[in-house]
């Protein structure tokens, strides 16, 4: 893949690479996001591929990005990530753990059919856990709904899911940091929104309010927040496997082979794990540099 090549800084103090990072990332990491209004953040599309030269990182690591991508995408950035790291350079990757969410849905699948009360509230939250963000049409979905409630009945078993998120969704005013925009880019964001706005007015004109209503769900399935494919630890090892890792492990949210990496606090914030649905697993690039192309 042809990707024009972003320079990394002269004073950059390790060779890390977080990709996709969104709100959470370190000074001390080069990090690329799809959009960015810091100067902490390179804005960059990473389904173009990774703009940086081979070998140029000895870590990198993803949160919550592989299963927004089709699978072709998915392996496509997995191999990206193995020509940019340096032989022997860890790749870690953090994905909501498809296992651990089947197991807990049967569980509590089985419970509730029994007639336990609690399961029975737990499984309706595993049942959205697995599906919402898969087929949702709105931004925040079912589950967005669920954890807006002023009372939750099982909060405490959400909170063991989600983490932070919870809280996130139970404030009912969220403070905002204003941040102001360059010029282009408020031009950018006018523009693109005209442009939607009168592309969705003809496709009303044109082929009726049916129409249009799938418009406007094809326009947010294509904005990131939903799954595109889940994961869990054998399907990870296979994909790592066929690009060219190895030393293939299950990690938790603090442990890592890379230095210091709990002083981030990329995937915990004092011993609390950020996103507890999740698997964390590391790779390794061989000492040989050889990149295996995958069928």
């Amino acid at each position: 893949m042809s990707v024009k090549s972003i320079e990394k800084s002269a004073g950059s103090p390790n060779r890390y690479l977080n990709l996709g990072c969104g709100r959470r990332y370190h000074s001390a990491w080069t990090n690329l996001d799809l959009e960015s209004d810091d100067l902490e953040v390179i804005s960059h599309d990473i389904t173009q591929g990774i703009p940086f030269e081979s070998a140029s990182f000895d870590a990198v690591y993803h949160s919550h990005v592989l299963e927004h991508l089709n699978p072709a995408e998915g392996r496509q950035l997995i191999q990206e990530c193995y020509r940019v790291l340096a032989p022997g350079g860890v790749l870690r990757v953090v994905v909501p753990d498809l296992e651990r969410i089947a197991r807990l849905y049967l569980e509590n699948h089985q419970q509730a059919w029994d007639g336990d009360e609690v399961a029975s509230v737990n499984y309706d939250w595993m049942k959205m856990e697995l599906l919402d963000q898969l087929v949702r049409e709105k931004s925040g979905g079912q589950m967005g709904i669920y954890m807006s409630r002023q009372e939750i009945k099982n909060a405490e078993f959400v909170q063991s899911r989600v983490g932070d998120e919870l809280a996130v969704c139970q404030e009912t005013v969220v403070p905002k940091v204003a941040k102001d925009k360059s010029l282009l880019n408020r031009l950018e964001e006018s523009t693109l929104g005209f442009r939607r706005r009168m592309a969705r007015r003809f496709v009303r004109w044109t082929l009726g309010r049916s129409a249009e209503a799938a418009f406007d769900e094809g326009m947010f399935r294509s904005q990131g927040e939903i799954h595109r494919w889940m994961y869990d630890r054998y399907s990870l090892r296979e994909i790592c496997r066929l690009i060219g890792f190895e030393s293939f492990r299950v990690c938790s949210a603090e442990e890592s082979s890379i230095e210091d990496y709990s002083s981030y606090q990329l995937d915990s914030v004092e011993g609390q794990v950020r996103k507890p649905d999740s698997i964390f697993i590391e790779v390794r690039k061989p000492q040989s540099d050889a990149i295996r192309e995958v069928a």
